[in-house]
């Protein structure tokens, strides 16, 4: 076990707590929660590269964890009318897409992968950003303005051209796919 893994970890533990806070109005509480999550996501990826603590573990339970977060916080902020509806139901829906394909290639005996793709990542940091500064919003009592709008846009365009981007190498995969473009007999 290395300590990325303990952080990572550590966050798993957030999740109840941040929602907690959230659902009882302790929305000072809740920002901060979020905002240590996130910090711990980018501190257990620094020391796992920096210092060779990498681990087949890792790679698993760190997009679990953040996707967890995410998704809590996001059906949370959704419920309390704070983020629209048709958004939280795309980001879940696109993370039960993906779940969904990497059980059922496992089940059918072609495990996929786990390599987050870069419009993933991208779609990820906007959905924390999204979060963080809505969670901001609400702790510190100001308005996002023009932002809120824009990040509610960048995410949904993100997510779904993640989900499709997922989709798509799942196909392949599934299918054979070998980089040459030859599909395997």
């Amino acid at each position: 076990m290395t300590i990325p893994n303990f952080i990572t970890l550590a966050r798993f533990l957030l999740v109840p707590a941040v929602i907690f806070a959230l659902m009882t109005e302790e929305v000072d509480w809740a920002f901060a929660g979020f905002v240590v999550a996130a910090i711990s996501d980018g501190l257990d990826g620094f020391i796992a590269r920096h210092f060779d603590q990498r681990s087949e573990l890792g790679a698993y339970i760190d997009p679990i964890a953040d996707k967890l977060l995410l998704v809590s916080v996001f059906v949370v902020l959704g419920y309390m009318q704070h983020l629209p509806l048709w958004l939280v139901i795309a980001a879940v829906s696109r993370d039960g897409l993906i779940v969904g394909g990497v059980v059922l290639a496992t089940i059918m005996g072609n495990p996929v992968a786990m390599k987050p793709l870069f419009v993933s990542k991208a779609n990820t940091l906007v959905q924390f950003l999204l979060a963080a500064l809505v969670l901001a919003s609400l702790s510190f009592a100001f308005s996002l303005g023009p932002v809120y709008t824009a990040l509610i846009f960048l995410s949904a365009l993100l997510t779904v051209a993640s989900g499709a981007a997922y989709l798509v190498s799942w196909i392949k995969h599934m299918g054979g796919y070998v980089d040459t473009g030859t599909p395997q007999g």
